[in-house]
């Protein structure tokens, strides 16, 4: 399938999306509606085992569209809520998608690119990245949610009261991605962590999502309770029994899926 503002590639159970509207990824209503159909197609593709969300162009993605606004406001009633449901949904779309997602960041990801970014299950950054909830510079309030699950209350106030950019050696210091790199080795970093994913057993990956997000909003009695109910789960599953042979006879399992 071919899309205006992606291109998808496979690298073996690995799929690419990258993010391809010159000159800045600015997203409007067409990429979002996109990355809705890509990553739920997804879902119910077996021979996708993980996900890298990158960027063709120089920035990750400089957020919205601006210049769409305008437009939206001649649509007439309900338009701007149209409009936000879109934007939520892309977002939900990356995040519930039921295989693990990795973001390799190779530029500035401002806004609505932040928000692409921390969708994603893995967060990667060239050393050249940066991010930044810029709202505030265009007369708007948008972001602080998600600035306030990833940071502490002082900096993401901060970061939502000024626009304040942080860059990747930054958010590598305080432990927020996995690494912050020289821009020529992020996909290769990137693509070897991917295809370690990909190597598990498909049913172990599409629980161990799903306990993820589950869990994230569960009190801890319940989000334990509902872990140790996967794990019976998936202990009687035939990869799971093939992956405990294949360790005690020291060699690579083989996954059927089931």
């Amino acid at each position: 399938m071919t899309y205006e503002c992606l291109e998808v590639e496979r690298d073996g159970h690995v799929a690419i999306v990258y993010l391809n509207r010159p000159p800045v990824n600015a997203q409007n209503a067409q990429m979002r509606a996109e990355i809705v159909e890509v990553f739920d197609s997804f879902n119910d593709d077996d021979d996708v085992r993980c996900v890298v969300l990158a960027s063709k162009t120089a920035v990750f993605s400089a957020g919205a569209d601006v210049s769409e606004r305008p437009a939206i406001k001649q649509k007439g009633p309900g338009a701007y809520w149209r409009h936000n449901r879109l934007v939520r949904e892309s977002s939900l779309a990356i995040q519930e998608c039921n295989k693990p997602v990795i973001a390799a960041v190779n530029g500035p990801a401002l806004g609505a690119g932040f928000g692409l970014m921390t969708s994603c299950d893995i967060w990667v950054a060239s050393n050249n990245a940066y991010v930044s909830m810029p709202e505030i510079n265009v007369g708007l309030a948008g972001g602080t949610a998600l600035l306030q699950r990833v940071f502490g209350k002082s900096r993401a106030r901060r970061m939502f009261f000024t626009g304040m950019k942080v860059s990747a050696d930054e958010l590598y210091r305080l432990g927020l991605i996995e690494a912050s790199l020289p821009p020529e080795e992020l996909m290769p970093y990137v693509m070897e962590l991917a295809h370690e994913i990909a190597s598990k057993a498909p049913i172990a990956l599409r629980y161990a999502k799903e306990a993820s997000q589950v869990t994230s909003s569960m009190p801890p009695r319940e989000g334990y309770r509902f872990e140790q109910n996967i794990t019976v789960a998936l202990s009687k599953t035939e990869d799971a029994n093939e992956a405990q042979r294949a360790f005690l006879e020291k060699r690579t399992p083989v996954y059927k899926g089931r």
